[in-house]
């Protein structure tokens, strides 16, 4: 399985922008073959930072995500609202 921890560090005038597109990509990606868990975060200490935490069968599976349209849509959407930073861990 992956896991991925996506934050994303953005301006509280951006802030609810980025969530609704977090929101639209997580309710699609909960629908897809391989996904195994979906859900963003909110940083208790850090208001700036939001997190999203995804879990992938395999990589046939992150990849058929990373190449959907909603996923590439709803990524330029939160890049240029933010700033993103990706962690990959296999397991």
């Amino acid at each position: 399985m992956l896991r991925l921890n996506c934050f994303i560090s953005v301006v509280p005038e951006k802030r609810a922008e980025v969530i609704e597109a977090a929101k639209r990509l997580t309710g699609a990606s909960l629908k897809e073959e391989g996904c195994v868990a979906y859900d963003i975060f909110e940083s208790a200490t850090r208001p700036n930072v939001l997190m999203i935490c995804e879990t992938w069968r395999d990589k046939e599976a992150l990849k058929a995500h990373s190449e959907s349209d909603i996923f590439l849509e709803e990524v330029a959407t939160m890049r240029g609202l933010g700033e993103m930073k990706l962690e990959t861990f296999e397991f």
